[in-house]
């Protein structure tokens, strides 16, 4: 289900899974990183992945560098990049917030990535939820 914010559209994949584009020449700004923050509480619950489609050109605020990525139940991000100049500023960010430890993989739209984005981020809160099964599980009596 796609949703349109002010700057872009966010798309639920799955019901753990948000695609997010931002619209062309946007700066996001720390209100807009609180529009995704409200977006997020009100229709993902629990753990989720977001694949940043960065199918359009556009830049971050230096507050928004700051706060970009801090939302509750965020375990992975998937960055789809289509230019040099686009992998650059995603790996200048990942810098920028090295000590948040995000769970992040980057994958080039040229050559099959956003499908290659989708099945990584699945299989990274696939291993969350096995985790978690698993957790439940330990110190059970075998029967």
């Amino acid at each position: 289900m796609k949703h349109r914010l002010s700057f872009g559209y966010f798309t639920l994949l799955a019901e753990n899974i948000v695609e997010v584009c931002i619209d062309d020449g946007v700066e996001l700004s720390l209100e807009m990183i609180e529009e995704c923050d409200d977006f997020f509480k009100a229709h993902i619950f629990g753990d989720f992945g977001m694949l940043i489609n960065r199918i359009n050109e556009y830049s971050y605020s230096y507050e928004a560098q700051l706060s970009i990525g801090s939302y509750q139940g965020l375990k992975a991000i998937a960055f789809v990049y289509y230019t040099d100049e686009c992998k650059t500023l995603v790996e200048e960010l990942n810098e920028k917030r090295a000590h948040d430890n995000w769970n992040s993989q980057l994958f080039s739209g040229l050559e099959l990535g956003w499908q290659q984005a989708l099945t990584w981020l699945e299989q990274e809160l696939l291993s969350d939820k096995q985790q978690e099964v698993s957790n439940l599980f330990e110190g059970e009596p075998n029967y």
